[in-house]
């Protein structure tokens, strides 16, 4: 395979009014090889849009699965954030968090939906984040059953209250989840403090699957870096790819 192939790609950067955050927010949609409007698409959602494209390398990573792999292509939406107010819209306890989990399952979805073909089907929408940006895509995943079912935790940080969500479910054999956790984020420092995100994630998988959801969980050497979750993203992928 010719290597210049997989830094090849399409992507169209658009931006979408919300109303629910009172703002514009920027996107960064990936269109595989061969894209056709008259075919229709698996989507991915990826928090920290920015991020999963320039540091976790997504666009290039989907190229070589789709050549060398012959993974079925699928359409990436990267959803850009301010970091100046990540926290507040990826944290539970976040000012803006509800706000912004209303803006991706009533506008951000319908949007894409609506100009680009992307499957309206449960099973092929995945939502996909790191650190507190796995955080609200599992708590999108609790809280929109009808949207989410897939969800791909880079690192997640799932502290007490996401636990708590997560103990108000009896069943939830509809969701399956891929985490990764690298060992050497026992203390991790965060503009909340500093956290072992080790054993949150341990707790959080036995807490998910004594409720019977299917969890794909790997501990590795590794940071809280996207040198690591970069790494680590083509196996999650393939979890939920054809």
């Amino acid at each position: 395979m010719d290597e210049s192939l997989y830094y090849k790609r399409t992507i169209v950067k658009e931006t979408i009014s919300s109303a629910e955050l009172g703002e514009d927010r920027s996107l960064r949609i990936y269109l595989p090889p061969g894209y056709n409007e008259l075919l229709s698409y698996p989507v991915i959602y990826c928090q920290d849009g920015e991020d999963f494209f320039n540091f976790g390398r997504i666009a290039t990573t989907m190229n070589r699965l789709i050549y060398d792999e012959n993974i079925e292509p699928a359409i990436i939406v990267g959803v850009d954030v301010d970091k100046s107010v990540r926290t507040s819209e990826y944290a539970p306890e976040g000012s803006r968090f509800a706000a912004y989990c209303r803006f991706f399952a009533r506008e951000l979805v319908p949007y894409l939906e609506h100009h680009y073909p992307v499957r309206a089907d449960l099973n092929e929408r995945m939502i996909a984040g790191d650190s507190l940006g796995a955080t609200v895509s599992l708590h999108l995943a609790l809280d929109y059953p009808s949207l989410f079912c897939k969800v791909i935790s880079l690192s997640g940080a799932f502290f007490q209250s996401t636990r708590d969500r997560i103990a108000q479910e009896d069943d939830l054999s509809r969701l399956h989840v891929s985490m990764v956790i690298g060992l050497d984020e026992t203390e991790v420092h965060t503009d909340r403090g500093t956290f072992d995100f080790v054993e949150a994630n341990r707790i959080t998988k036995q807490l998910l699957e004594a409720r019977s959801c299917l969890v794909n969980y790997e501990e590795k050497p590794g940071k809280h870096i996207w040198g690591f979750w970069q790494n680590e993203l083509p196996w999650m992928l393939k979890q939920f790819l054809k």
